[in-house]
């Protein structure tokens, strides 16, 4: 498009090819003896890839994903290496984004944590990759309960970039947030309305309205007109109705201005805004007894978030059973919260701590032995589970003479299930017809062998083949010339099929480093 707004950056040009990998439980890691039939998922490994191979079967399945990224401020933390370059962290954060997006349901939203070092790069990056008319708003968390002394200026909050898929559709499902207690201590009940406790409200409104000025009389006998430039709420037959339901207070004498009761009892709770106090969600110094309860001391994590910030997100842009998705878990926050609040949930950890911190974490959560952060506010008691996954090691491997060959860890049914995941096909073996394993779009099928091809094998299947059936075929290798044999069944060598669509033999995506061009004259590079 002409004239596009962009932001530019070294590499941003240079595709990631990404090797889509199975996921594999881990039975001995796994937490579900108490709910065998769970759904959730913690997954070990680089979120590139782990997002990758979540793509196809959870595209448009996503209610929430909050995500809480490495946020460039050059320090270095023990669980994360922060420090990295503007384009590189940039070059990390689009194909997660990317594909988070892609998962997301139509009234799904995205949440993303950000400091002031990449807020303006992020909402700039998310406004090219979604668009700006899918942005709602940027929450501000105040994270400290007081200043940093050491600091210039002390920051005292984060932020929180809202993205929906349709604003409409989620201004439908978003849920308002129940009053406070110190909002709802402000309900009292003084004429003992059997309704319960209530608030009043000014009964006028701006600007002029004839059939809104007329004259009112007070049980005690006063008369008032509306004030100059403004006009009674509601007409007056309205206003007489609300009388006789007693939804009109007078006062304790029956002689002051009317204004209209509203019971607690039918609040329909409160619109959510941008202004996040630590009173209502928590701060860092929350967060970090949190973990501590959990873990000790000696073992904290750096950068953790308090599990009520959380909570306040999953409420809002969630319902129980909907799916959250955190691909940046850390200390498992995320995935604790939505267990505590009946959500299904999906978390991705790269580094050891998806052992030592968010496993344990969720052991205790079922167990029943994490008594902190939301679990009194949720009545959480213990019970359900999670299935642990590790990702597949790659597909193909290079030998000794730098040709490619199929990884000998897999076996015949890993082989297709993972042939099926690159090709874009769904992995579901036919009980009677052992060529269609795996099914794709109009009809078509997907059989990945290790044999050798014949011409006879071939004619075989062409024969249990019905009118209008597309079949591709992956194997090893085959006779001269049979990949041209049928014009509905197309047979291709595995490696070959597979190489210009990935980059094979990578396990991390952390940095996705782009390495910049080397200058002879480093003097002349800088000066020009």
């Amino acid at each position: 498009m002409a004239n596009k707004l962009e932001l530019t950056w070294y590499g941003k040009d240079e595709p990631i090819k990404v090797e889509p990998r199975l996921l594999i439980e881990a039975p001995a890691l796994s937490n579900c003896t108490l709910a065998p039939d769970t759904d959730n998922m913690l997954i070990h490994g680089d979120n590139l890839l782990a997002l990758k191979a979540l793509e196809k079967k959870f595209a448009g399945q996503v209610k929430c994903v909050y995500i809480d990224p490495p946020y460039n401020t050059g320090s270095a933390f023990e669980h994360y290496d922060d420090n990295l370059e503007h384009s590189q962290w940039l070059n990390l954060m689009r194909p997660r984004l990317e594909i988070l997006w892609n998962l997301l349901r139509e009234e799904g939203s995205i949440w993303i944590s950000i400091d002031d070092d990449e807020q303006a790069y992020m909402k700039v990056l998310c406004d090219e990759l979604f668009g700006r008319e899918h942005f709602v708003s940027s929450m501000v968390w105040q994270k400290r309960t007081s200043p940093d002394m050491r600091a210039v200026i002390s920051d005292g909050h984060e932020y929180i970039l809202l993205y929906v898929k349709d604003r409409e559709k989620f201004k439908k499902v978003r849920n308002r947030l129940p009053l406070s207690a110190e909002q709802a201590s402000t309900y009292k009940n003084p004429d003992h309305d059997p309704r319960g406790d209530w608030t009043s409200a000014d009964y006028t409104a701006q600007g002029y309205r004839p059939n809104q000025m007329y004259e009112i009389t007070t049980p005690g006998g006063t008369t008032f007109t509306p004030p100059d430039g403004k006009c009674w709420k509601n007409i007056e037959a309205v206003f007489l109705q609300q009388v006789a339901e007693n939804r009109i207070w007078f006062g304790p004498d029956g002689c002051a201005m009317p204004r209209r009761k509203t019971f607690l009892s039918e609040h329909e709770g409160v619109i959510p805004w941008t202004w996040w106090t630590n009173k209502e969600v928590g701060h860092n110094q929350e967060a970090k007894k949190e973990i501590i309860s959990l873990f000790s001391a000696a073992n904290v994590f750096d950068t953790p978030k308090p599990e009520r910030l959380i909570e306040r997100i999953i409420y809002i842009a969630t319902n129980p059973g909907d799916l959250v998705l955190d691909s940046f878990l850390g200390s498992g926050t995320t995935a604790a919260v939505a267990h505590k609040m009946g959500r299904r949930y999906i978390g991705i950890e790269m580094g050891e701590h998806a052992y030592t911190h968010c496993k344990v974490r969720l052991d205790k959560v079922i167990a029943g032995e994490d008594q902190g952060g939301i679990t009194k506010s949720q009545n959480w008691q213990g019970g359900g589970g999670y299935r642990f996954y590790e990702l597949a090691p790659t597909l193909i491997n290079m030998d000794a003479f730098g040709e490619a060959i199929i990884n000998p860890d897999y076996d015949a049914d890993a082989l297709a299930a993972a042939v099926a995941l690159h090709e874009g096909f769904t992995y579901q073996p036919s009980a009677d017809l052992f060529w269609k394993q795996a099914v794709g779009n109009e009809n078509s099928f997907l059989f990945t062998t290790t044999r050798h091809l014949t011409s006879a094998y071939l004619e075989s299947i062409k024969g249990s083949m019905e009118e209008g059936e597309y079949l591709v075929i992956a194997c090893r290798s085959y006779d001269k010339g049979l990949d041209r044999a049928y014009e509905t069944i197309a047979v291709k060598k595995i490696p070959q099929m597979l190489l210009d669509r990935c980059e094979f033999g990578r396990d991390d995506y952390s940095l996705n480093i782009v390495h910049p061009p080397v200058y002879e004259d480093e003097e002349v590079a800088h000066d020009e």
